[in-house]
């Protein structure tokens, strides 16, 4: 793989000292995303990216899997990858399950 898919930076603040007879403080964790392509050279010319495969044995009739690693429901898909390629320009799109 040529790129890496995102860039994670983390970095660990302790914030204010505790005062006498308080607790300490908990280190808070800050991470920042970098937003680039995941998708960097397959089917550029499509708006978006989007596979389906049919399948016998599901329990719903369309399921759709996360490509853009952005979902707040990984492994499956919310939309994330829209807002995803507005910020980087990529074309990714789900993988869709369907049952047959």
């Amino acid at each position: 793989m040529a790129s890496l898919l995102c860039n994670v930076y983390a970095g660990v603040s302790f914030g204010r000292p505790a005062s006498s007879g308080a607790a300490a403080a908990k280190p808070r964790r800050m991470v920042a995303v970098r937003a680039e392509a995941i998708n960097p050279d397959i089917r550029k010319t499509e708006d978006k990216v989007v596979d389906s495969v049919v399948v016998t044995e599901l329990a719903k009739p369309l399921t759709a899997y996360c490509r853009c690693w952005r979902s707040g429901t990984f492994p499956l898909c919310d939309g994330s990858h829209v807002k995803h390629n507005k910020a980087s320009g990529d074309n990714v799109g789900p993988l869709l399950l369907k049952k047959q």
